[in-house]
């Protein structure tokens, strides 16, 4: 059982929940991803990325976005509530090192898109601890769905954000400034990306004009979180990669993102299904409901 110390709401589908977990806490690295199970034995098992943690306090931050029944479930739990369930830390770390020639300090750019900007943060954190310049690309579709842009500015050597219709930042889409970046001499020596799997996928397109590589972030459906389900499976490089055990983290310019998205979409049906009942339990009206959010 993992307690609920706080809880807040960083946007209408977006929460993020502060829970004691001190030996996750103390092992976590930047990267890597938790199972949470949020009642009985027999709920459901969903994948969230950890978006921080403090040893020294035993607590795990989490920023999650209510898409479905097991979300909704969680986003309605409250602050001294317990969680009954939170394994990890799984997956591979990020690999962080001096990104530059000859083990200098590099330039790495890390594009975080909605709520792929959370995950992102450690990444930068620990990137930046590491040596290198740090830049930051935030997207988002308007100024209401921007997170975590003050917690970047603590470590992002320079910082740009970015929204579909310009309500905040600049009007563009991530892939703009990354190219400016990509553009630019010397060229970055290394790339992030974590968001929607068409985001990252024209981020690897565009850095990919540059011969500038870059590390993906895959959040697909995943059931056990050991590899024994083969729910997560991808193909990179043309061989059959399992996220959970051999990611989530890939070279980006090997991901199969065209495959990925057509799996994705095996359950979107059922999806739709539990996140239009899960309004209607909220007392929401149908018309509000965004399919496939």
């Amino acid at each position: 059982m993992n307690k609920i110390l706080s809880k807040k709401q960083l946007s209408a589908d977006v929460c993020e929940m502060v829970v004691e977990a001190p030996l996750i806490a103390s092992s976590r690295k930047a990267g890597q991803f938790v199972i949470v199970q949020t009642d009985t034995d027999w709920g459901e098992r969903i994948p969230l990325t950890i978006a921080d943690a403090d040893a020294g306090e035993g607590t795990l931050t989490m920023v999650f976005q209510t898409v479905g029944a097991t979300t909704h479930k969680l986003a309605r739990k409250e602050r001294g509530e317990c969680i009954e369930n939170i394994l990890g830390p799984l997956g591979n770390p990020t690999h962080i090192q001096k990104f530059g020639a000859g083990g200098e300090a590099g330039h790495v750019v890390c594009v975080g898109g909605g709520i792929g900007v959370a995950p992102l943060f450690p990444i930068v954190e620990a990137l930046k601890a590491a040596g290198n310049h740090v830049a930051v690309i935030i997207g988002a579709r308007t100024k209401e769905l921007v997170i975590f842009e003050d917690r970047m500015k603590r470590y992002a050597d320079e910082l740009t954000v970015v929204t579909d219709d310009g309500s905040y930042g600049r009007k563009a889409l991530v892939t703009g400034p990354l190219k400016e970046y990509c553009m630019k001499s010397p060229k970055p020596d290394m790339s992030v990306a974590i968001g929607p799997p068409i985001m990252m996928k024209f981020c690897e397109k565009t850095t990919g004009e540059f011969d500038v590589p870059i590390l993906v972030s895959l959040n697909t459906i995943m059931i056990d979180g050991t590899g024994m389900c083969g729910g997560c499976r991808v193909t990179v490089g043309g061989e059959t990669k399992f996220v959970c055990v051999d990611g989530p983290e890939f070279d980006g310019h090997k991901v199969d993102f065209d495959n990925m998205m057509l799996r994705m979409k095996a359950f979107k049906a059922r999806e739709d299904e539990d996140h239009h009942r899960c309004h209607l339990d909220l007392g929401l009206e149908p018309h509000n409901v965004k399919q496939g959010a």
